[in-house]
């Protein structure tokens, strides 16, 4: 039966029955009637930022770790731009999100009204899709459709532009049941190429040198067991992208960890040399590949994955299968032989043992030394969000990840700044959960004022700020391929622990080495409020190895050789792990 209500009620009902729980932003002129009908919700939590940039992060870092729609406000004009950052974010990342953005009356839209801008024109190229209501009567089934998309096939942000006179005028309003969109068809489940599957498992059947190559897609499709079924099946082991850390366990003897550009030496190695990779969920981007052209260069080429554009589009490969990871999986696993693999992962086994992780231990406190006490404080449980920099690769390098949905961070975008508010909507996410922000002053200072919002509801997030007073990877490629000229990349010195005691949060600063794991611990036994651990680390550190862009796999900077003749100790990536068994896959 239809009821006759205001737009704004109308929209607030819609969000509801699609389980939203918690929803970020500011309110504005042409949003106040959505904000009070919002408030009003006895389910939605509205949660008040400090800038629109960190509701849409937020609104990301709890889609992320919810695997839920997350939502974001904000008022026209400026507030609807400074989403923009946020959107962009989400849209290279393929993070479902929904942002409602105010808009000044219909009546006057293209006059250059006060704050008005052209929200779906800005947005349109980093949303899945954009909707302006122009009628309260559309109000319920644009919001529908809207959440949808977002959630469906390759997920991504979809925005809601509100003209103000929409969610004040009233509508006759019954809940559309079904979703139908011209041109978009949503199947609960779409048809699949059950050949392309059965010639993708042959391949796979006649392989010596196995690799499967993990995204986020196996995350964002929920494949993770289907993923260990078929590498514990076939004996494969597994390397992941950076958005990929947690979907295969990095206990698992299986574990290749990450690869790319500073993903491991002997992974890396290993992607060079295998004759057959498993592409599942994973867009072979410039970051993982280097030189397209020489990428796993002697490998047949799977590629699985749900959305038809991102195949071929950087790497061609020999048999693309185009379907949601977790369906094609559950298909293969039951086409898929085990594989005789014994000495390809002895092989493997040996890379490992020959080019380990390592770093030079300095009298300073390294970043990569902190990870790894994070790592077993947490024992590798934490939900993990990241800033954008050094810290983000030593993040992915050095805590281990075991479980979905724990490494929160800006892949595709790499958007600094992204670590603190995506942590907090993380643990609105997850309020059971320790979350630890691992950022850099630099990251981090784009965003901190949030910690008012952290402070505001009282969240445990934990925030570890590897301070080297610079932009620390702008200083390291400047010291690489600018020879040495630091242009604009050292930062003004800042006082973290003044500027958490500012916003009602504990503020720890820690300058030696025996210092680190006592204020990690500090920090773990607050539950009441953010803690934020300054940590005064080398300042001329660099990420190792790395492949320099345009470069191919087995062309390494930083390699073990290198770094071990200058003093240089292999590196566990969790410190308390020191059974061999553990650095091998035999």
């Amino acid at each position: 039966m239809s009821q006759r209500l205001k737009g704004a009620k109308i929209l607030v009902d819609c969000l509801e029955r699609e389980g939203v729980e918690v929803a970020f932003g500011i309110p504005g002129g042409a949003n106040l009637p959505t904000f009070d009908a919002v408030n009003q919700s006895t389910k939605i939590k509205l949660i008040l930022t400090v800038h629109e940039q960190g509701a849409a992060h937020m609104a990301d870092g709890y889609a992320r770790a919810s695997g839920k729609v997350g939502v974001c406000l904000a008022t026209s004009g400026p507030g609807a731009t400074n989403l923009v950052t946020g959107l962009g974010t989400a849209y290279m990342d393929s993070v479902p999100m929904v942002a409602l953005t105010g808009q000044v009356r219909t009546s006057v839209i293209g006059n250059d009204a006060f704050q008005e801008g052209d929200t779906i024109g800005i947005t349109r190229p980093v949303t899945k899709h954009s909707y302006l209501v122009k009628d309260v009567k559309d109000m319920a089934r644009i919001v529908r459709e809207a959440f949808t998309i977002a959630r469906t096939g390759r997920p991504g942000p979809v925005l809601i532009d509100l003209p103000v006179d929409t969610t004040v005028n009233e509508a006759d309003y019954t809940w559309p049941e079904t979703v139908a969109i011209r041109g978009y068809k949503v199947q609960a489940e779409p048809p699949i190429s059950l050949d392309a599957i059965r010639a993708a498992a042959d391949a796979i059947n006649k392989s010596k040198k196995p690799i499967l190559y993990v995204g986020a897609g196996v995350i964002h499709s929920g494949a993770a067991a289907e993923l260990i079924e078929l590498a514990h099946k076939a004996h494969i082991p597994v390397t992941t992208t950076l958005l990929g850390l947690g979907a295969f366990p990095e206990t698992d003897a299986l574990s290749l960890g990450m690869l790319g550009m500073h993903g491991f030496e002997y992974t890396n190695y290993a992607v060079a040399q295998c004759d057959c990779l498993i592409g599942v969920g994973a867009r072979f981007d410039d970051r993982v590949t280097g030189k397209p052209d020489e990428f796993a260069r002697n490998a047949k080429k799977i590629h699985i994955d749900v959305d038809p554009s991102s195949i071929n589009k950087t790497v061609v490969v020999d048999y693309p299968v185009v379907g949601d990871v977790k369906r094609v999986l559950r298909e293969l696993i039951k086409l898929v032989q085990p594989l005789d693999t014994k000495d390809w992962v002895g092989i493997i086994a040996d890379m490992k043992k020959k080019f380990p992780l390592i770093y030079r231990e300095k009298h300073k406190v390294l970043p990569q030394y902190i990870i790894q006490q994070i790592s077993e404080a947490t024992n590798g449980n934490a939900v993990i969000a990241t800033g954008v920099g050094q810290h983000q690769m030593w993040a992915a390098q050095f805590y281990q990840f075991n479980k979905p949905r724990s490494m929160i961070t800006s892949g595709g975008f790499g958007t600094m700044g992204f670590g603190l508010p995506a942590a907090i909507g993380a643990q609105f996410a997850r309020p059971n959960d320790v979350v630890w922000d691992i950022d850099g002053d630099g990251s981090f200072q784009m965003t901190a004022q949030e910690l008012a919002t952290a402070a505001q509801h009282k969240l445990p997030v934990k925030v570890a700020i590897m301070n080297n007073q610079h932009h620390g990877m702008v200083r390291q490629w400047q010291d690489l391929f600018y020879e040495g000229r630091h242009a604009a990349s050292r930062l003004n010195p800042v006082d973290f622990v003044k500027l958490a005691e500012a916003n009602h949060c504990v503020g720890i600063r820690v300058e030696e080495k025996e210092d680190v794991r006592k204020a990690i611990d500090r920090a773990m036994s607050i539950n009441d409020k953010p803690t934020v651990i300054e940590f005064m680390v080398e300042q001329a550190e660099n990420v190792w190895p790395m492949i320099a862009p345009g470069k191919a796999h087995d062309q390494l900077l930083g390699t073990y050789e290198q770094l071990s003749k200058e003093g240089g100790q292999p590196q566990r990536r969790r410190a308390q792990a020191d059974e061999e068994s553990k650095l091998s896959l035999g």
